[in-house]
């Protein structure tokens, strides 16, 4: 059996409620058709003209991606630059974009518990919780397995993220005790990371004024970036997908992109 679009949204649905996202944000269908029969789907982290290109090689009528392809209204769609770019092929392949973004994040198994198991946490708490919905909120806080020096801790991060380098405030031989998480971009939640306890707050996006209000708090901070702190988790949250799916007994492939990169490069 074969769901359609719609099919496959009201899983999504099920997993990351659309009402959970921030007011900025835009979840949900970018661009597409609600009838599609959906044979397979191609999952990565951003809608670029290359996941695209990739999802038609692959075969696939759906790109799933965790960040929204269209974020605002639009005037006047320019075929030769982005987002204008990626629509027209989308079109042209009969390939569907849909996004689930920050109701990801917040959702209670979303990017941000898969951080959290990925890491070991015990003792798991939302960070900054989200009206009131139990189990829903952005990032999470937790307890480590047992306490780690801080130049350790980066470098499991590092490899449990997959990022070449990371950004670390804070003395390497400082104790680790609690840990918080924020997939993407946390730098806004380092005083609340700090009034629950955090001796480290995950995250990416880190600023230098960032930086100096840990500093001045006594906590430490890990930028992993933007990208590789979204990545693994998005990668899971996939395989979480497919099962899913396969509950209901559709004949749906699910595939990850797992040649995608961080567009920041380090030299």
């Amino acid at each position: 059996m074969l769901p359609d679009l719609r099919d496959i949204l009201g899983i999504l649905e099920e997993i990351a409620p659309a009402d959970l996202a921030e007011s900025w944000d835009n979840p949900g269908l970018q661009i597409g058709s609600y009838s599609q029969e959906i044979k397979k789907i191609f999952m990565a982290l951003d809608p670029t003209l290359t996941a695209l290109r990739t999802a038609s090689l692959r075969n696939a009528q759906l790109l799933l991606t965790h960040h929204p392809l269209i974020f605002k209204p639009i005037s006047r769609v320019d075929i030769d630059i982005y987002p204008g770019n990626v629509l027209l092929e989308a079109v042209k392949n009969s390939i569907s974009v849909v996004a689930a973004h920050t109701n990801l994040d917040v959702a209670q198994g979303g990017i941000n518990d898969i951080l959290a198991d990925l890491l070991n946490l015990n003792n798991v708490e939302v960070l900054m919780q989200k009206d009131e919905v139990v189990g829903a909120g952005l990032g999470r806080i937790g307890d480590l397995p047992g306490p780690d020096k801080l130049s350790a801790m980066g470098n499991r991060v590092k490899e449990i993220i997959g990022a070449a380098k990371i950004r670390i405030i804070g003395r390497e031989d400082t104790q680790v005790k609690r840990l918080a998480v924020v997939g993407g971009s946390g730098g806004n939640l380092i005083s609340l990371a700090y009034k629950k306890g955090a001796d480290v707050l995950l995250t990416g996006d880190i600023g230098y004024h960032h930086a100096r209000e840990a500093e001045s708090l006594g906590m430490s901070l890990i930028d992993g970036g933007h990208f590789h702190t979204e990545k693994t988790a998005f990668r899971v949250f996939g395989e979480y997908l497919k099962a899913m799916i396969k509950t209901q007994g559709w004949e749906v492939g699910v595939e990850v992109d797992k040649d995608e990169t961080d567009p920041f490069n380090d030299v």
